[in-house]
């Protein structure tokens, strides 16, 4: 059990959190003024020391070198005592458990750090092996080029020991480089130790600016997390150093580690700058679901068009002249890259309508390779009458006619030049000839089920909103739900194309088969949220931002996560769930 670290806000493995010391210290940071270390027992035997809320105390320890082997490890192993202040207890990837610390301090850090695979590796075993809401401490090894990449990998606390060492041997560090002092003519900083200009900097104040670099570079860090981005600067920042793009590179790989912790919604802006975004989790999830849990429900062709600049795609120039060519006779699918397929549905849904590419006119293999794999899995899953590729040249062709030999399908092209000229729009409405328009209450009855299948998995749409059971009010696209009596089940939120339940829609929503996502409390009723100490018990595939269903012995309500499920039942601080709605029972 923790009590003196809090998490606030999380980015993938990157959290935000509080020490609750008596000064509060906000992580992640340098923890050189934070730290009390009580010594290692190699040396002596050593007394439980008094500790304080003033400082986080290093219980007493062996620390290992990397490469220790795991016998002589467990054979020198430490018992740690359960103290009552802030502590912290020294671990490897081999040794680490939960020893009731609120923080674990990993021994052999400088063995791994450099070192993308080990790294990866023992980052991640620590963090199965500890508690969630524990901080994560590594010494010795943080710099201003590398601090982003350790901090997306789930580091909290770093110190300015390496960074200071630097600079007393002459080498001045930045976030992109490092570089000797004598190779200086300025100084390419204004932190105050570099205020006073090169001739008077000595190797002393170049170890204070490297500090002053981590610092900064830590606050740096710690925005981009609150403002969900720290991906998008990783990807930039992590060139600075090979093992630093090894590292997130094969976090990318380590999906399940990541996804857990990566918010299903955001407000953030997703750039996609690199390849590298392909295989970010939001980007993966995305292309999960809608080739595993959509369905298509319009018995009408296909009609696959080009992205746009701008989103939601419905509100660009070149898409509402699409619309008007195919007057709701077809349904509409965009293609994108990073994004995959994006059925119109889902063009608000996270993140469809909140990220931004580079656009150079040419797509790179990589780009091909990956939408085609997600078109072809949406054709597997989703048979159409007929399907009409209006798309550009450049990457979209190459895409549909690897499909189309894929999966033996025949395409039928109608783009002359530029999707929008009038020859081209002439084609696809000749396409459509013959097809009679769908309602609008069809579309607007489709799009929350495809939204409730996106949300939940795949049949909840059928399951949550049986034809005849209920009825679309509002406007697109903040759509209401509501049953036949008029009572309201749902709203659609049109800034992230989810769905937010009343109370009466999570009943539905419990008795119906659809799959749930609840958290279990104790018996008490929750004003506004539910702390982690409160949850019993939650669903594994809860993550933060998802609709939730909160039950216990005296109330049942309905919220967003804040936690992930797993996360729910493994801490003993901070919000779970911010409830919307509750009732007592």
């Amino acid at each position: 059990m923790t009590d003196y670290f809090e998490v606030h806000a999380r980015d993938g493995a990157a959290r935000v959190g509080e020490l609750r010391l008596s000064t509060p210290v906000t992580t992640p940071t340098l923890a050189d003024d934070t730290i009390e270390d009580a010594g290692s027992l190699w040396n002596e035997a050593r007394t439980t020391p008094e500790g304080s809320e003033d400082a986080l105390t290093v219980l007493p320890h062996r620390a290992f070198p990397a490469g220790t082997r795991g016998e002589v490890q467990e054979s020198f192993a430490v018992d740690y005592p359960d103290v009552d202040f802030p502590s912290a207890a020294v671990v490897t990837s081999e040794t680490a458990a939960d020893y009731g610390a609120d923080a674990y301090v990993l021994a052999d850090a400088t063995g791994v750090v450099g070192h993308a695979s080990a790294f990866v590796d023992a980052v991640r075993a620590v963090k199965e092996a500890t508690p969630a809401d524990t901080a994560l401490y590594l010494a010795g090894v943080a710099t201003p080029a590398n601090v982003a990449a350790l901090v997306y990998a789930g580091v909290d606390l770093v110190d300015g020991k390496l960074a200071r060492v630097k600079g007393r041997q002459g080498r001045y560090l930045t976030t992109d480089d490092e570089y000797f002092l004598e190779d200086l003519d300025e100084l390419p900083c204004s932190c105050p130790a570099c205020q006073g200009g090169r001739e008077s900097f000595t190797r002393g104040d170049c170890a204070t600016h490297n500090v002053n670099a981590l610092a900064a570079e830590l606050a740096r860090v710690r925005r981009r997390i609150h403002d969900g981005r720290l991906r998008d600067y990783v990807e930039g920042q992590a060139r600075h150093e090979a093992w630093c793009t090894a590292a997130f590179r094969l976090l990318d790989q380590q999906y399940g580690f990541v996804e857990e912790h990566t918010p299903v919604i955001r407000d953030a802006e997703l750039l996609s700058a690199t390849e590298d975004t392909l295989r970010r989790v939001e980007i993966q999830r995305f292309a999960d679901r809608v080739t595993s849990r959509y369905v298509n429900r319009f018995d009408r062709p296909l009609v696959l068009v080009p992205c746009s600049a701008r989103k939601p795609y419905s509100e660009s120039q070149s898409h509402a002249q699409f619309h008007d060519a195919i007057n709701f006779r077809a349904h509409l699918v965009s293609m994108t890259s990073p994004i995959g397929v994006v059925p119109q549905e889902l063009e608000l849904t996270y993140p469809a309508q909140h990220y931004d590419s580079v656009v150079t006119g040419r797509w790179s293999e990589d780009e091909i390779g990956f939408v085609a794999r997600v078109l072809e899995r949406y054709l597997e899953r989703n048979a159409y009458p007929k399907i009409i590729a209006h798309v550009p040249d450049e990457g979209y062709r190459a895409v549909c006619e690897r499909v189309e030999d894929a999966l033996d399908l025949d395409f039928t092209y109608t783009v002359v030049d530029h999707p929008t000229t009038t020859e081209s729009l002439a084609n696809l409405r000749d396409a459509l000839d013959g097809e009679m328009s769908y309602r609008k209450r069809t579309r607007e009855h489709n799009t929350v089920r495809a939204i409730a299948d996106y949300m939940f998995g795949d049949g909840a749409g059928d399951e949550l909103f049986e034809a005849g059971t209920f009825r679309t009010t509002a406007r697109y696209p903040k759509l209401q739900v509501r049953d036949t009596d008029g009572e309201q089940w749902a709203t659609m939120v049109p800034q992230y194309g989810m769905l937010a339940f009343t109370l009466a829609g999570a009943r539905r929503w419990v008795e119906s088969d659809a799959p749930t996502k609840t958290v279990e409390i104790d018996g008490f009723v929750p004003h506004g949220s539910v702390l982690a100490p409160g949850v019993v018990d939650a669903s594994d595939e809860i993550r933060v931002g998802d609709e939730v269903v909160v039950s216990g012995p005296k109330a049942f309500g309905v919220g967003r996560a804040e936690m992930s499920g797993p996360e729910m039942c493994d801490s003993t601080r901070g919000i779970a769930v911010e409830v919307r709605h509750v009732e007592e029972t």
